[in-house]
């Protein structure tokens, strides 16, 4: 059990490394607090791998991520439409804190749920447990993916301490829109070069707009701070 355990935390934490997860980890971190994040992809995990170790150990077949896919692509166009609506709450609204805390972890675990059905190191996972101990699999890989993850929420968090609220929003929902439209296109046309193109395209299409949103808040403040300079100026 424990070579078992050894190797599939190897393995899952190598082919974790440059993921779309990393990249989603971050993500998250840059929105919400990192225990957050770190309990929704640890139980989105937990219940992947332990569907993969089940699959490779005692079925020995793949199941069909297509729909999947296209499920979870639509899913992380909503979150991405969530964070751009962002979160109205008051510093008294302990109530209300509470329930968005718990509506963030459900998203998290979700959508990293979706995200690693049909991802590599599911496939990864279940390879391993078709030939090893499913237990230290199952534990292994677990661990490995959540420890690679923990290097992008910890990144996430730094970020977040730097950059501007405004630009921090923008940034998580167009990463969103990104991985709806990477798995989207991967259900729909799989084996295609069609995600890698639909990413490229909603990434040009979110500069465009997020450069004239700017382009056009910078010229409403331009006749304001005339207005100041000439106050300032009679007084």
């Amino acid at each position: 059990m424990l070579s078992a355990l050894l190797l599939s935390f190897a393995v899952i934490f190598v082919a974790e490394l440059g993921d779309k997860s990393q990249l989603m980890a971050m993500t998250f971190a840059l929105r919400y607090k990192w225990y957050v994040v770190i309990g929704g992809i640890t139980v989105a995990t937990t219940v992947v791998h332990l569907v993969s170790v089940a699959v490779g150990h005692f079925l020995g077949v793949s199941i069909p991520t297509e729909a999947i896919s296209i499920v979870g692509g639509l899913a992380f166009v909503v979150f991405g439409l969530w964070t751009l609506r962002g979160d109205s709450l008051s510093d008294d609204e302990g109530a209300k804190a509470s329930r968005v805390t718990k509506s963030a972890f459900l998203a998290i675990a979700s959508a990293f749920f979706l995200a690693e059905l049909g991802d590599k190191t599911m496939l990864a996972t279940v390879t391993l447990a078709a030939d090893n101990d499913w237990v230290g699999v199952w534990i292994g890989s677990t661990v490995g993916m959540v420890a690679a993850d923990a290097l992008a929420i910890v990144l996430g968090a730094v970020l977040g301490k730097h950059l501007p609220e405004r630009m921090i929003q923008y940034g998580a929902a167009i990463l969103f829109f990104v991985f709806g439209a990477v798995l989207f296109f991967e259900g729909l046309m799989p084996g295609t070069s069609a995600p890698y193109v639909a990413a490229a395209v909603v990434v040009a299409i979110s500069a465009l707009v997020v450069a004239a949103v700017f382009v056009r808040r910078s010229r409403s403040d331009a006749p304001q701070e005339v207005e100041k300079r000439s106050t300032t100026e009679d007084v």
